[in-house]
Parts: C-alpha cells; sequence; structure tokens
C-alpha cells in the first residue's frame, strides 16, 4: 500500500485527552489504527483508551518512535503543534482543526514542504484503507476494501461517494478527505499522484468543487503522466458568482474557478465526466472489468 497509511503507520495524537481527540482515538483504534502514543501538555503520564500520553511530541516519539501525527487542537495552537510534531519527526500529519488563521494556515503549510513531510488539510476528513486502518474521521460502515482511490475536498461528499460505491459492491482501495481550504498541504494532484503508484488502484475517482485551481493543476499532471483510469464529478455547478458556499475554497471570482473552466480542463486530460454518484457507479464498474 502507497497510499500513505498502512497498518504499520505508528500514530500519535495530539490533544488525545481533549473531548474530539478521545473519541476520535477510540474510533481508530476500533479501525485497526496502531496508535501509539498520545500528546497532552502537562498530562503525560494518564492512559486514554489504553493509549500512553506524553507531555511533548518529542517525549513521544523517544518512547515509541511514531511516524505518523493526527492533531486534534484548537486554530490558536494548530500551527505550533503541527511544527512540534513535524520536528519530532512525523512524515504524515493529519490536521482536522478548521478556523485556522490564514497566515497561520500558509505557514504551517509551507513549513510541512521545507521538513519534506506530508501534511492533509486542514479542516480535512483525512484518510481511511477500508479494512486496514484510518487516520481521520471517515465512517468505517460506509467503505469496504477494493481498488478505486478517492479524493475529495469534502469530507461529507467522499462519506457520500463511497457509501454509494459500497452498497454497488465497489470498493476502496483508499479514500483521502482534503479539506474545504481555500489552502491546502496535500492536494488533489499528489493524491492523484499516489494513487497512480499505488499497486491495488485501478481506478481513481476525484470529487471536486467550485473555486480555487487545485482541480485544474490536477488535471495538467492527469493529462500528462497518469495512466490509470480517473473519474471525476465536479458539485457546484449552479453556483451563483461570488457567493461562498460553505467552504471557504468554495468561491468563485470571475472566469477563475468555475465548475465550466475545471470540467473543460479535466475532460481535455482525458477524464471521465459524471455529473452524480449514482452515474459514476455504472462508469467505475465498466473501467473495473476492462
Amino acid at each position: 500500500m502507497a497510499i500513505l497509511i498502512s497498518k504499520d503507520s505508528r500514530v500519535m495524537v495530539q490533544g488525545i485527552t481533549g473531548k474530539s481527540g478521545a473519541l476520535q482515538t477510540q474510533m481508530m483504534l476500533e479501525a485497526g489504527t496502531n496508535i501509539v502514543a498520545g500528546v497532552t501538555p502537562g498530562k503525560g503520564g494518564q492512559v486514554v483508551h489504553g493509549v500512553p500520553v506524553f507531555h511533548s511530541a518529542r517525549e513521544a516519539q523517544t518512547a515509541t518512535g511514531f511516524d505518523t501525527a493526527i492533531c486534534f487542537v484548537p486554530p490558536r495552537a494548530a500551527k505550533d503543534s503541527v511544527m512540534e510534531t513535524i520536528d519530532a519527526g512525523a512524515r504524515l500529519v493529519v490536521l482536522p482543526t478548521e478556523e485556522m488563521s490564514v497566515l497561520d494556515t500558509m505557514q504551517t503549510v509551507a513549513y510541512a514542504k521545507l521538513r519534506g513531510a506530508a501534511l492533509v488539510g486542514p479542516g480535512c476528513s483525512g484518510i481511511i484503507v477500508p479494512g486496514v486502518c484510518k487516520v481521520g474521521s471517515h465512517p468505517v460502515r460506509f467503505f469496504r476494501e477494493g481498488h478505486v482511490g478517492v479524493v475529495s475536498k469534502s469530507g461529507a461528499l467522499s462519506y457520500e461517494v463511497g457509501k454509494t460505491l459500497s452498497e454497488a459492491g465497489i470498493g476502496q482501495s483508499a479514500v483521502i478527505g482534503l479539506g474545504g481550504g481555500p489552502i491546502w498541504g496535500f492536494t488533489q494532484r499528489d493524491a492523484v499522484e499516489a494513487y497512480q503508484e499505488d499497486p491495488d488502484t485501478k481506478v481513481i475517482v476525484l470529487l471536486g468543487e467550485i473555486g480555487g485551481g487545485s482541480e485544474e493543476e490536477a488535471a495538467a499532471w492527469i493529462g500528462q503522466h497518469c495512466k490509470k483510469p480517473v473519474v471525476s464529478l465536479i458539485v457546484g455547478q449552479h453556483a451563483p458568482v461570488g457567493k461562498n458556499l460553505g467552504h471557504a475554497g468554495a468561491i468563485i471570482h470571475g472566469n477563475t474557478g468555475t465548475a465550466a473552466t475545471k470540467i473543460r480542463a479535466l475532460t481535455d486530460a482525458g477524464v471521465i465526466m459524471v455529473n452524480s454518484p449514482g452515474e459514476m457507479i455504472s462508469v467505475v464498474r465498466s473501467l473495473l472489468e476492462q
């Protein structure tokens, strides 16, 4: 498995003693995730769902050798939390935190790139490899093992499409929820590239929405490098110009980030466009049977 996480990933949870941290830790453990440590300053020595808690990421690294982390921390603490975690040795950090300032987000994303760490988020649902493990909040019951790699800005849309695929008997190699933007660490292009390299992924599903240029950037890479079939659904096609529709990144400025520009770029790259999760079923099934 080349999609960021596996059963061998050693996961640390920042903010494990908080309400969200403790709840999500329990659900990740139930999903098979190998959580080796938690971190909450001042609460080292505690145990949460059988996971030892440490005062700092560096202390947790020394004791457990974690390589992956998820940070359930408030917006004002998120930047420092991620930087501390990367400095301690995390090669992948998932950041579900919403409402970070733009400046903090830019600095956090830049720091992760500088240090060679993958940062999924902020404001994301994270990653699930069905039947293996998850680092994030995807509901396990919506997904099943298979060969379709899904990437989405919207966590809710990834849940819906995963459930729709699963109910049709089509499993997923992994599902990645990137977050609503407007600034991301791990991008759609990064996800498509990872799926291209993953031997378990036979078909790639790219779920996009209006706003920003990440779909166009992914399309440029797909057109030049991707050898696997890509199916895409772009939501918000009838959205009014200039309106923010839920996600911070889902806003159109002039002719930039419209559904039409994204669909054109993806179509020109050879991507198969669909108009609904239901329509996706027949297209993906036929591709898997080829």
